[in-house]
């Protein structure tokens, strides 16, 4: 005879729970955790990096949208922005900045190698790894110059990466990647799918999931006030970025002055810029003229080297710009010293900010003096960006974020490794082993209702 409904509902439903409980803790999905703020380090690749710069192409790179440089041959993009669930492992974040190659110049003045690669992406799912870029390239047969967005350009090898049970920051170290079909189009064809590319890093702040507030419990939008207005003639707030020069950066980290940077009173690190904050002084937006003074100090040391920045200070009128700073060296300080000119020429406010974004700078014959005659008079220096807010309610642009871990990546190493999982690997054989316990007690649980049933089956209802 049959079961009775009764019983065959009773033994559905605890079979359900009993198996539901086989199955892993970390399969449930936990709630994506919003990444805010990190950095990728990736070299493209260093061959090709010393193609254009070789003496076949005769060609240069330059940084775009505040990308840096870090270590021999590595860029670095900054202000991560994306989302990670530890639960499954899911991460996708996508990065700032851009390199853009040129190469092969010809008489009219273009170039036949013509790249960037700008605004990367990695997204990792069910164990499969991509990294993406915005394109933009010129064909080496056509000449054809083509623009894609969020290319997927490089396969990434997980293979040994667990990528559940993360905490902040979540790292990953020398992943390595190899160029795909579509990468090698927007590559204007110098590889062919399957190259192998430089491996890649990366480090970023995962913030705790964000508490579900009830209704009850969500606090009022603010009221909108009416826009503040400073002094006539001053303003609420400014700050100048300046990375000085690249190539100083990384004499100075590199392995002939083996030195290093130090930020104080203020002055922040955006990786290709120092800003130099808390501006005070004039502002007169009708003859687009500005006095100030800046906080922080910027301080370079290594061998045979001690140059020290501060006081900056910043002047524009008739169209252009000076950045003054009092310059220590070698236990000497020479006050305000105008280390570089740069063009103003639209510095009118718009939304209550005066800006200008990434100006060319030029070292003036006090300020090649100043480098110790590292550079001549004249030599382009790093882009000058100022912002100067004349409305209080106007927001200076975001310094580039470079997460809570800045230092450099560490140098390859044979196999990939993953901080983000090292709490997990480490507790795998635990978990384990309670998943093979609960098994056998759930197997055990499910023989006494098969048992049950069958006895129901003999027994008149």
């Amino acid at each position: 005879m049959l079961p009775s409904r009764r019983a065959r509902t009773f033994a559905a439903a605890l079979l359900a729970v009993l198996l539901g409980a086989l199955l892993p803790a970390h399969a449930a999905h936990a709630a994506d955790r919003p990444v805010q703020g990190g950095r990728l380090d990736w070299g493209i690749k260093s061959s090709f990096q010393s193609y254009v710069s070789g003496p076949i192409a005769h060609g240069s790179w330059t940084l775009t949208g505040g990308a840096a440089t870090v270590g021999g041959s590595q860029f670095r993009f900054h202000s991560a922005k994306g989302s990670y669930d530890p639960g499954t492992g899911a991460f996708e974040s996508g990065f700032s900045g851009g390199v853009h190659f040129v190469g092969h110049r010809k008489p009219d003045g273009s170039h036949e190698l013509d790249l960037t690669i700008s605004r990367p992406a990695v997204r990792i799912s069910g164990g499969r790894g991509t990294l993406y870029a915005d394109m933009v390239s010129r064909s080496r047969s056509t000449g054809r110059v083509t623009s894609s967005s969020r290319v997927p350009l490089a396969a990434l090898d997980l293979s040994g990466i667990d990528m559940r049970g993360g905490s902040s920051p979540v790292a990953l170290n020398d992943v390595p990647a190899t160029l795909t079909s579509q990468g090698a189009g927007a590559f204007a064809g110098y590889y062919t799918a399957g190259t192998p590319l430089d491996p890649v890093s990366l480090s970023v702040d995962v913030a705790p999931a964000p508490a579900r507030q009830k209704p009850s419990q969500q606090k009022p939008s603010p009221r909108p006030t009416a826009p503040g207005r400073p002094a006539a003639g001053g303003f609420s707030d400014a700050a100048v970025d300046w990375g000085v020069r690249r190539t100083f950066r990384e004499y100075v980290t590199g392995s002939i002055a083996q030195g290093k940077w130090t930020l104080s009173g203020g002055a922040l690190d955006g990786g290709a810029l120092f800003r130099f904050p808390q501006g005070k002084g004039t502002y007169d937006a009708k003859r687009q003229t500005l006095d100030a003074a800046f906080a922080g100090t910027l301080r370079f040391t290594g061998t045979d080297l001690d140059l020290g920045l501060t006081k900056v200070t910043v002047r524009v009128t008739s169209g252009g710009g000076t950045l003054i700073a009092d310059v220590a060296e070698a236990g000497r300080t020479t006050k305000a010293v105008p280390l570089i000119t740069f063009p103003a020429e639209d510095f009118t406010p718009r939304n209550g900010l005066a800006a200008l974004t990434e100006a060319p700078a030029t070292l003036t014959a006090a300020g090649a003096k100043a480098f110790g005659g590292m550079y001549k008079a004249g030599t382009a220096m790093d882009p000058v960006s100022l912002a100067v807010a004349v409305d209080a309610t106007a927001q200076l642009p975001a310094l580039p974020d470079l997460g809570s871990d800045v230092a450099p990546s560490p140098s390859p190493s044979p196999k990939a490794t993953s901080a983000a999982t090292a709490s997990a690997a480490a507790s795998s054989s635990s978990r384990t082993a309670t998943y093979i316990a609960t098994g056998a007690g759930v197997l055990a649980a499910a023989a006494l209702v098969l048992y049950v049933v069958r006895r129901r089956r003999t027994t008149p209802n």
